[in-house]
């Protein structure tokens, strides 16, 4: 992805972007911190986050309609000019100690970002297509979040060491910390000048009249949330990240009196580095979620993320210590980027090309009303009293609904994200010729079985479900049972294989891929065993291939398998490499004896390969 000329350019524009709107962001919300304290602190801080997110409610159907409308590089780059002129704003008010005119500009620079959004994150499916739909997405939030990061601790520690306890107002502290505003300045000029070089990435100009009248009379709003709802699974994908983002706000914008009233910390630096450590956690997040969604979106993360971070939000209140607090938040972030990078990715990859901007944007205003809303009943709680620890209590609820919204989609795709986190602890897999799986018709994977992990191994790859022939008794055990039945394996016995083979090919007829280990139990001598018939048995009127497949003995000498190796020696701490190999698609006539002797020859070829290599 990286070797796609511009890409280094565009991921520099959004990380200064980012950098420059939280530098002013972090020195208004210091210097609150400085000033006031209790609920005060929290309205003010809240009031500063809505600043930030209003923008993004307020031109809604403005922004998507440019980011639809025009090439989203020129967007970009007119933004970044505007934002040019902000930040010399925000430096005079710096300069003149004019805090009431640097906090409303907090508004104005968040109008620029709203602008500036559907059109940055519309550029990824343009310039990086779907191919890299996920790992440009992994990348665009690791490199936003290291901004925030960044951003959050030099300008705290800048600021930190520009002030004094003798300054007790807002302007004496700006008027202090002024020269950081020339550093902000400079951080948008530079960016102007790298948003000019984006190529335009534009396949078919827009046609598209905005008319004034229709957006104040709020006729575009409806249009393009009715834009929004038309694919049920984007529309939901944009209310989960609504309430992610609600959530995340909320812990941010009440950790700070927490760690003040709770925790005696006064420095800004302790508190606002720990917050920064989730950034650290999303970077994290991010690579892994792109990482795990090298073959398909790997929706299941999301699901995985969504749990992990109520436990922590659930947790926060009953720990004293803000060493183990920051290890929260380092994972509070890690899995928020498992949260965002699949979901993000599954909004971008369903929506269609002409209406991607204005999807976008509804996905921002969408997730700002949200975020503006639990901002502002946190506002409402703090001044009358409610403090941080009930907050936390709250958040952790409306985390619990948000694991049922994505457990009711995306059940499936966690199991199988949690199957494949778990075994990349201890395997690596390496898949080679997924090419010869074909997308659009039926499959019947036939190939070698070696442990009992083969059913995890060979589904990971592929976002299409594979279904799974069984022995009965294996099917019926008490704790499996209802987690092979939701899987649809196809249960089989010597009684009743008729059947079996009968509810196969009726799998097969529907395009589905069908798995068989035709040596009918796990290898315990490492060789390749006899190839059963039984296959041979499904009807050839499917449209569809048989694929072969061979897993290497990678996985020898484990507990997963049957054969121990006599000079096999297991390393504990060493993960095992295993390569799985899927061969050319054969005509469905093809017998067991035809179908053992090209699995043994893949077997021979690439051991053959593996000991020249």
């Amino acid at each position: 992805m990286i070797k796609i000329i511009g890409s280094i350019n565009y991921l520099l524009v959004v990380f200064l972007n980012a950098f420059t709107d939280l530098g002013h962001k972090i020195i208004i919300q210091n210097t609150i911190f400085k000033v006031y304290d209790g609920s005060t602190q929290i309205v003010l801080t809240a009031i500063v986050n809505a600043l930030i997110l209003f923008p993004f409610i307020l031109i809604f159907s403005p922004s998507g309609f440019l980011a639809d409308r025009f090439a989203k590089n020129k967007i970009m780059e007119y933004a970044a000019l505007f934002a040019v002129v902000i930040t010399l704003g925000i430096t005079y008010a710096y300069y003149h100690g004019h805090f009431l005119l640097a906090f409303s500009l907090t508004f104005v620079l968040a109008l620029q970002s709203a602008i500036y959004g559907p059109a940055k994150y519309g550029y990824i499916k343009e310039f990086f297509g779907d191919k890299y739909i996920s790992a440009a997405n992994g990348a665009v939030q690791a490199i936003t979040t290291v901004a925030i990061l960044g951003g959050i601790i030099f300008y705290t520690v800048l600021f930190e060491g520009m002030y004094s306890d003798s300054y007790v107002t807002e302007d004496e502290i700006l008027q202090a910390i002024a020269p950081l505003g020339w550093l902000l300045v400079g951080a948008s000029l530079i960016e102007w000048f790298l948003a000019a070089k984006l190529p335009n990435k534009t396949e078919q100009k827009s046609v598209k009249v905005f008319k004034a009248k229709k957006y104040l009379s709020g006729f575009y709003l409806v249009k393009n949330l009715k834009t929004l709802t038309r694919k049920r699974e984007i529309y939901e994908a944009v209310i989960s990240l609504g309430l992610f983002w609600s959530i995340s706000q909320v812990v941010l914008a009440i950790f700070g009196e927490y760690a003040k009233s709770e925790l005696g910390v006064t420095n800004t630096i302790y508190v606002q580095g720990v917050m920064a450590l989730a950034g650290i956690g999303i970077v994290l997040g991010s690579i892994l979620a792109a990482k795990f969604s090298k073959y398909y979106i790997n929706l299941g993360l999301s699901g995985i993320g969504v749990i992990g971070i109520t436990l922590i939000v659930f947790s926060i209140p009953f720990i004293d210590s803000m060493m183990l607090i920051a290890v929260m938040f380092i994972l509070f972030g890690l899995l928020s980027g498992f949260v965002l990078v699949p979901l993000n990715s599954r909004i971008q990859h369903l929506a269609s090309r002409i209406h991607l901007g204005t999807i976008i944007a509804a996905n921002n205003f969408v997730q700002n009303i949200f975020m503006f809303s639990f901002l502002m009943l946190t506002t409402v709680f703090a001044y009358f009293g409610m403090n941080a620890e009930i907050l936390f209590y709250l958040m952790g609820l409306v985390g619990l609904y948000l694991v049922y919204l994505l457990f009711k989609r995306y059940y499936v795709d966690i199991f199988w994200a949690f199957m494949g986190l778990l075994s990349a602890f201890r395997y690596k897999y390496d898949y080679y010729g997924l090419e010869n799986v074909p997308q659009d018709k039926a499959v019947l994977l036939l190939g070698n079985h070696v442990s009992w992990l083969d059913w995890i191994i060979l589904q990971l790859p592929f976002e299409r479900r594979i279904n799974y022939m069984m022995d009965k008794e294996i099917y019926h055990w008490k704790l499996m049972y209802p987690l092979f039945k939701r899987g649809e394996v196809i249960p089989l016995s010597p009684r009743a294989f008729k059947d079996a083979f009968k509810d196969a090919h009726a799998r097969l007829k529907e395009g589905r891929i069908v798995s068989i280990f035709p040596e009918g139990g796990i290898s315990k001598d490492g060789n390749i065993g006899t190839f059963h018939r039984g296959f041979e048995l499904i009807p050839k009127d499917y449209d569809g291939v048989i694929v072969p497949f061979y897993i290497d003995s990678g996985i020898f000498g484990t507990v997963f398998s049957k054969y121990k190796p006599k000079n096999g020696k297991l390393n504990l701490f060493k993960r095992r490499v295993i390569r799985i190999y899927f061969g050319k698609p054969l005509p469905k006539e093809t017998t067991s004896e035809e179908l053992k002797a090209i699995v043994t020859q893949m077997k021979e070829q690439y051991e053959t390969q593996q000991t020249q290599a």
